[in-house]
């Protein structure tokens, strides 16, 4: 019964549509502000800190005071990954009512980050290269040809899991996620290879990024 008990917990911090809100902005990894996530869900900074009181003590998300300001963040990749499962779970979303709500979707779709790892057709993309060169398996663990290639881009095992499949809510396959994943990420924002459309999740691959793609052999 305390499974139960605890699924329903987590069920109730979710099916709020703020707090759902608040989740979603928080899947591209970064710390927000209670006064910025106030600011995207539309509501008053009261009410947002209402909200983010429960997702912190429901172990959703991470809190950390600087100065005035309070930052949040979701408290790992064990909840972005269940926040993406739901949402690929919850099925396709709803035609967009605005050009540029359907504009924010395409963007979405094409490419993103999920928490530290990349997601969309990229992500996909970014997997199927993997698979070719062969530092994937189908199942997407890592090789020993894998852990090699990874290495030469400064890869280091640690105690996170290596890899890991995580559910791509929009293409509804795979892609990579885990301390592989987030490493490759960072590898190509630090690179200049993606880079982030204005403040949201949605990322795009960049003329380097392409030829850094082609030289990898991953296109």
């Amino acid at each position: 019964m305390a499974d139960v008990e605890a699924l329903a917990q987590v069920a109730a911090l979710l099916a709020d549509r703020t707090r759902a809100s608040f989740c979603g902005a928080l899947l591209d990894g970064r710390a927000w502000t209670a006064h910025e996530l106030a600011t995207h869900a539309g509501v008053a900074p009261s009410t947002a800190s209402e909200h983010l009181t429960r997702l912190v003590e429901g172990g959703l998300l991470v809190e950390h005071r600087q100065g005035r300001h309070r930052y949040v963040a979701l408290a790992g990749p064990h909840v972005a990954e269940l926040l993406e499962t739901m949402t690929a779970f919850a099925g396709p979303d709803r035609k967009p009512r605005t050009l540029r709500a359907a504009s924010a979707s395409e963007a979405m779709a094409r490419g993103r980050t999920c928490y530290d790892h990349l997601a969309g057709k990229l992500g996909i993309a970014l997997k199927s290269g993997l698979l070719e060169l062969g530092v994937v398996t189908t199942d997407l663990a890592v090789t020993d040809i894998g852990m090699a290639w990874l290495g030469e881009l400064g890869f280091a095992p640690s105690k996170r899991q290596t890899s890991r499949a995580c559910l791509d809510w929009t293409e509804r396959v795979p892609h990579l996620a885990g301390a592989a994943g987030a490493h490759l990420c960072g590898v190509f924002f630090e690179r200049g290879w993606v880079k982030r459309i204005g403040s949201t999740r949605a990322v795009v691959l960049t003329p380097s990024g392409e030829r850094g793609w082609r030289e990898l052999g991953l296109a």
